[in-house]
């Protein structure tokens, strides 16, 4: 089975709150809610990957020091296997905007269950809620 590495951040607000995206239509996965991030591409470590992916999709920049490796998750989906490095992220520059037409969600970490989200990320909502 094919193992995509995805890498994921929680962006984290002054409040605490930690910023969701939702997938637009026409991709897959779509309506559901995600933490911010994207496929590794060949070459890049996957901090190098969470800040083009935060430039392209959400226009702000941070810097590898400002990512604080918080914990992965490791999960079969049907066609590949998902290997996704979540950080967390407190010092960014710009305010994040969905550029890919995509919804965004500042949300407290007890209310993340409230969110439908990829079977992946529901494993790191405990973490994050124990964490912050």
């Amino acid at each position: 089975m094919k193992i995509i590495l995805v890498s994921a951040v929680a962006l984290i607000d002054v409040d605490g709150r930690i910023l969701l995206a939702q997938r637009p239509p026409g991709k897959s996965l779509a309506g559901l809610w995600e933490f911010p991030g994207g496929k590794v591409e060949p070459g890049e470590s996957p901090e190098t990957a969470l800040i083009r992916e935060l430039q392209e999709e959400l226009g702000i920049d941070t810097h590898a020091s400002c990512l604080a490796p918080l914990t992965f998750a490791s999960h079969a989906y049907p066609d590949f296997h998902l290997l996704m490095p979540l950080f967390a992220c407190r010092k960014w520059t710009g305010i994040p905007t969905g550029r890919e037409g995509q919804n965004l969600a500042w949300v407290r970490a007890d209310k993340l269950r409230d969110y439908p989200m990829p079977p992946a990320d529901l494993p790191l909502i405990p973490i994050l809620r124990d964490w912050l």
